[in-house]
């Protein structure tokens, strides 16, 4: 079992909910730590035991004095999301779906490459942005996720990857997965806190990233909280179009994006934002579109990352065909943009992101209408 429960000593436990640790950063297990008259330190100890060995039972934290153990296990837990499944790619992409509450799913997804393994992260169940190109747009907004359960999922990847054995499999994460981060910026940011904390994850600046859908103001609250790479979901340079396939384009258009990208870029100049850019078939991969962007990006340090669109029942979108995307590179590349066309990954295991989620959901709602109308 990847799940944990409540670890029950010889102390009763509390009234109420137990503290979930996976959803405390460094300032907050400080405060529980002075809250039971417990030294500083006490904080990096227990950060090191749940997040560098993975380990969900407070008996064996045996720097801690067994009465401190007790007292954590009274009033606290490790709670991770439940695995309702695990997948495992051709191509070696794993991907799970969590049950996070009794109604709602999300999905985590691991992608390994060469010389790096990345761990795709969700923050939200569903999303409010209504892409018309995304899967998970599909399925609407229910709500906002926890600290505990986006940091649970690196935190349970890592368990089932073996990293807490030893193994490096998990080099970076990118919130990339189900929702849009800035629209759940305390919780994500404190998760950042997390994946950052030497004395849990520590991982690099430069291997966190962020991707957003365009929130501007969120962009200029995350640069001044805490500046990770940043991906923008771009897939159009001109607003028309933009506005069709991103409707958060209606309320902060191209221009006040861009402007929010150099004033983020300037909180650290050494780092490039990444363009993402989804390859549509006859929608936004003909040459003129490419020499658009490359001169909407030319003054911005960038990259571009190229995706072959990933289809999913009843979308009315094509994946643009391997030529055309080549040609849409080249155009970018020979105007000094660095371009990448993102290998697709996982296609057997249903990886674009809310495909899974979704099929479970959907026969959830079906079983739930044929009870309410007693056939089923």
């Amino acid at each position: 079992m990847l799940s944990s429960v409540p670890i029950a000593l010889s102390t009763p436990a509390p009234v109420g909910e137990p503290v979930n640790l996976l959803g405390c950063n460094r300032e907050r297990l400080d405060e529980l730590f002075r809250s039971l008259d417990e030294r500083a330190f006490r904080a990096g100890q227990v950060l090191k035991w749940l997040h560098q060995h993975g380990e969900d039972d407070f008996r064996r934290m045996t720097n801690l004095s067994a009465a401190l153990r007790e007292r954590l296990a009274a009033l606290a837990c490790v709670r991770p999301p439940e695995v309702v499944s695990e997948q495992r790619s051709a191509d070696g992409t794993v991907k799970w779906l969590l049950r996070v509450d009794s109604g709602n799913c999300i999905e985590t997804v691991f992608i390994p490459e060469q010389g790096r393994g990345t761990l795709c992260v969700s923050s939200q169940v569903g999303c409010a942005l209504n892409c018309s190109f995304c899967a998970t747009a599909q399925q609407g907004f229910n709500r906002n996720l926890s600290v505990a359960e986006i940091i649970g999922q690196l935190w349970l990847a890592r368990r089932a990857l073996g990293d807490f054995a030893g193994a490096r499999t998990v080099t970076n994460v990118v919130l990339m997965g189900m929702g849009e981060p800035l629209l759940n910026f305390s919780a994500v940011t404190e998760a950042l806190d997390l994946m950052l904390e030497d004395f849990a994850y520590g991982l690099s600046r430069r291997r966190v990233t962020l991707s957003t859908a365009g929130h501007v103001p969120g962009i200029d609250r995350l640069a001044a909280r805490r500046p990770v790479a940043l991906a923008v979901s771009l897939h159009a340079a001109d607003d028309a179009l933009r506005d069709e396939l991103v409707p958060l384009n209606r309320t902060w258009p191209i221009r006040e994006l861009m402007a929010a990208c150099r004033r983020y870029l300037a909180h650290d100049p050494r780092q490039r934002i990444t363009f993402e850019y989804v390859m549509l078939d006859g929608i936004n991969d003909s040459p003129a579109q490419a020499r658009r962007l490359a001169a909407l990006l030319a003054q911005i340090p960038s990259k571009v990352n190229l995706i072959p669109f990933n289809p999913f029942p009843g979308t009315r979108y094509r994946r643009s065909p391997p030529e055309r995307i080549d040609a849409f590179r080249e155009i970018l590349a020979a105007r000094g943009l660095t371009t990448i066309t993102r290998k697709t990954r996982g296609e057997d295991i249903d990886a674009a992101c809310g495909q899974l989620a979704g099929q479970v959901q959907s026969r959830s709602r079906r079983v739930r209408e044929r009870r309410a109308a007693g056939t089923g």
